[in-house]
């Protein structure tokens, strides 16, 4: 039932096929990276091509963020998808979500912004929406995707509805880390705009109806 509702409401993660050129073009960037962890990306593909087929291989989880030099981080004091409270480093392992919050301008909100990856049966489900004053802010900008030590998280216990959180309790490192910006952003043309104040199954209901199929301004 709830797979039904996700397909019909929410927009699935993209269905990926690599090819063998594709694939040791990726194998052999992740292997280079700056004194600082930057993974100085130079090639013709997609970088959420390029997170997601990291994503495949187990070893990463994902953290988004503005702040572009962060070399530890430090667990902090945040509610989880089922709203309990929990001390934490925060990530996915779904790339895209993490994204967003990278490019995702903090300074710029104005008041509630609303998204999540969602874990179906066999699919994960996205929804990204901000209120209408935020969109009008000019809410975007660069920011960095960290991946981080996968073995190093685990995974709340899951809900009726369970969101693809990953959590550490202790401060981590990062392994590297890749500068985007919202042209990188695979569902840069299905971020929708909400009213503050509407339940959340609202914002969820008329999603798919709210998103334009124009690229985020």
């Amino acid at each position: 039932m709830l797979g039904w509702l996700y397909r019909i409401l929410l927009f699935p993660s993209p269905a990926i096929n690599f090819s063998a050129t594709e694939m040791e073009a990726y194998e052999k960037l992740a292997l280079k990276t700056t004194e600082d962890g930057l993974i100085e990306y130079n090639l013709p593909y997609a970088k959420f091509r390029f997170l997601t087929y990291l994503s495949l291989q187990g070893l990463y989880v994902f953290h988004g963020s503005n702040h572009t030099a962060i070399h530890t981080f430090e667990p902090r004091e945040q509610t989880l998808f089922n709203g309990r409270w929990t001390n934490a480093v925060f990530a996915s392992s779904d790339p895209h979500w993490p994204m967003f919050y990278a490019i995702l301008n903090r300074s710029r909100l104005k008041g509630s912004f609303r998204n999540g990856c969602i874990l179906g049966r066999r699919q994960k489900y996205h929804f990204y929406s901000l209120n209408q004053s935020t969109i009008s802010n000019d809410p975007w900008t660069e920011g960095m995707v960290y991946l981080l030590p996968r073995e190093l998280f685990s995974t709340p216990k899951p809900g009726l509805i369970s969101f693809d959180e990953w959590i550490c309790h202790d401060p981590v490192v990062p392994i590297a880390k890749l500068r985007v910006s919202k042209e990188d952003f695979y569902y840069h043309n299905k971020v929708a705009a909400h009213n503050d104040g509407e339940p959340l199954f609202k914002t969820w209901l008329f999603y798919k109806a709210r998103t334009t199929g124009g690229k985020i301004k």
